[in-house]
């Protein structure tokens, strides 16, 4: 890093030590078929948050789809929708950073096993509500809040779970197949939800995504933390966040990307949110075509998993950062607009560079991150990433009223490649370099990673 003359975090081992359930690879018989061998990243945990991880996001998908179809069956408009979204994100922004300092001081499958609880007990809720009578927009506002307090304590500790399930050598293709499995999940789960809500009704996919975080928690009960050495007595709750805070401000690479993230999601949120439906009315013929443009998206999320399942880039920043030029590219298509069959293209190819980002972004932080301090870390970047999509998609409508639709929509487009060019500037960022050997306990975590500059 370039302040050299900082102390730096002794590395404590977790790189040259067997991490999560990966210690022992899965015996098999020998005359057992090689296609019946699991990898040797694929251990017990790792496999556990994978399997709970697709559950989740089966349910969750088709549970958005149906809580926005249960205020409009109500007599709700497009406004009450948003009512509902924002009740669920303002706790996810308010909590995040406590729920990150929880999970580094309590063990953190308890953290995730509490949260899921906490989000299977008001989706039951919410679906007696919807199924049983009339639910009050104030009562599907506060059990959507309540969901949303339960996702704050529950990513960082999960995120902070996964990094620590597998280990340095295997690290980018672990991470590409759990967000392989994450995506084609959701992309399911998307259809599926839809369906139902259809035949069914809005009510019975909520009890399906109550009963899916229902098993997701008991499958993470299983979790094995004994890997993970006991936190020393610290100070409390503030002086966690200011020694995350401190992990985040003392690596350039790490608050510029977040600093540039908290644009790019914003606006890139902004345009597809709020824009999209509008221009998909005008131009394209409907929601349909809009439908099919993000399902492209999705496609392209999986492709780019896959190709990360192979693919090893030295210099994981480089790579990933010069991946999110493209997320310029959607705002920019319907400034034209595009046809339908050319916007899915660009959706498709914009879905695989955002997930060469993701996992080089998951490595890098796995890599260069002390392990006690990982949810707090994620923490402050799923905050970073969040806080400003509320003022962004706040503040699209006035911006459409001043500027119009196209000029909004080219703007958004120059802020994503702006930003993107900005973080490239930062020497760590073009430098910090995927280890391609284990760190021998006691050396600095951070001279490695540019040992090969």
């Amino acid at each position: 890093m370039p302040d050299a003359d900082r102390p730096k975090q002794p590395a404590t081992g977790l790189a040259s030590r067997p991490r999560g359930g990966n210690s022992h690879q899965v015996k098999t018989s020998s005359a057992a078929p090689e296609r019946l061998r699991r990898p040797s990243w694929a251990g017990r945990n790792y496999t556990l948050l994978t399997a709970s991880a697709v559950v989740t996001n089966l349910g969750s998908q088709g549970a958005l789809i149906a809580a926005a179809f249960a205020v409009l069956d109500q007599g709700g408009d497009g406004g009450d929708v948003g009512l509902v979204a924002a009740a669920r994100t303002l706790p996810l922004v308010l909590f995040l950073l406590i729920g990150g300092a929880v999970a580094d001081r309590l063990p953190r499958h308890r953290v995730m096993v509490a949260a899921n609880a906490l989000n299977c007990v008001s989706q039951a809720a919410f679906a007696f509500l919807v199924i049983s009578g009339e639910p009050q927009l104030w009562q599907m506002m506060l059990l959507t809040a309540l969901g949303g307090t339960g996702q704050a304590f529950f990513n960082p500790a999960a995120e902070g779970m996964l990094f620590s399930s597998v280990s340095g050598s295997q690290a980018g293709r672990a991470f590409a197949m759990f967000r392989l499995a994450m995506h084609g999940a959701g992309l399911g789960g998307a259809a599926l939800g839809g369906a139902m809500v259809a035949l069914v009704g809005p009510g019975w996919v909520l009890a399906v995504d109550a009963a899916a975080f229902a098993v997701a928690g008991a499958l993470r009960v299983f979790l094995d933390v004994s890997h993970i050495p006991p936190r020393a007595p610290g100070g409390g709750l503030l002086a966690d966040l200011r020694e995350g805070w401190q992990e985040v401000v003392g690596r350039p690479w790490l608050w510029s990307i977040v600093a540039q993230f908290s644009v790019v999601v914003a606006v890139v949120g902004a345009a597809e949110a709020v824009y999209g439906p509008l221009v998909a009315r005008d131009s394209l013929g409907g929601p349909g075509p809009w439908g099919l443009a993000l399902a492209a998206f999705g496609a392209g999320t999986v492709g780019g998993a896959l190709l990360m399942m192979r693919w090893k880039p030295r210099r994981l920043l480089l790579a990933g950062s010069l991946c999110v030029f493209p997320l310029a590219l959607p705002s920019a298509a319907l400034a034209v607009p595009l046809p339908v069959g050319p916007l899915c293209a660009v959706m498709f190819v914009t879905g695989a560079s955002i997930e060469v980002f993701g996992v080089s972004w998951m490595t890098a932080l796995h890599q260069e991150i002390p392990e006690d301090k990982l949810s707090r870390v994620s923490a402050y970047d799923w905050f970073g990433s969040i806080a400003m999509v509320p003022l962004a998609t706040a503040l699209a409508g006035p911006a459409e009223s001043a500027f119009g639709r196209t000029a909004s929509l080219w703007g958004c487009a120059v802020l994503v490649v702006v930003v993107t060019a900005a973080v490239l500037c930062v020497p760590d960022v073009r430098r910090l370099t995927r280890r391609t050997r284990e760190v021998a306990q006691g050396v600095p975590r951070s001279e490695p990673a540019r040992s090969e500059v």
